[in-house]
């Protein structure tokens, strides 16, 4: 994945140390979470993109092509802004 889709992956969080108790985005898909299910987990689907799953922005930096990408969660507010690498 690029940072974009590794930041818009669908994601899962455990809120207890104890018991089989899971939240997942609605967009993982049906026939895992019914699998998680039979293996006993008692899911708890907590939307498309939930900010209760955290979120972030990234940048990240390529050195051989000399050039910044930047990605945004939009679970949350705010923007990664990479800066121009200086001429050289």
């Amino acid at each position: 994945m690029n940072i974009q889709a590794a930041l818009e992956a669908a994601r899962f969080t455990k809120s207890t140390f104890e018991g089989c108790d899971l939240a997942l985005e609605g967009r993982i898909p049906s026939n895992i979470r019914n699998e998680l299910t039979a293996k006993g987990h008692m899911i708890e689907v907590r939307g498309v993109f939930s900010p209760q799953m955290g979120g972030g922005q990234a940048v990240q930096r390529d050195f051989a092509a000399g050039i910044n990408y930047g990605a945004s969660d939009p679970r949350k507010d705010g923007a990664a802004i990479p800066e121009i690498p200086p001429e050289k």
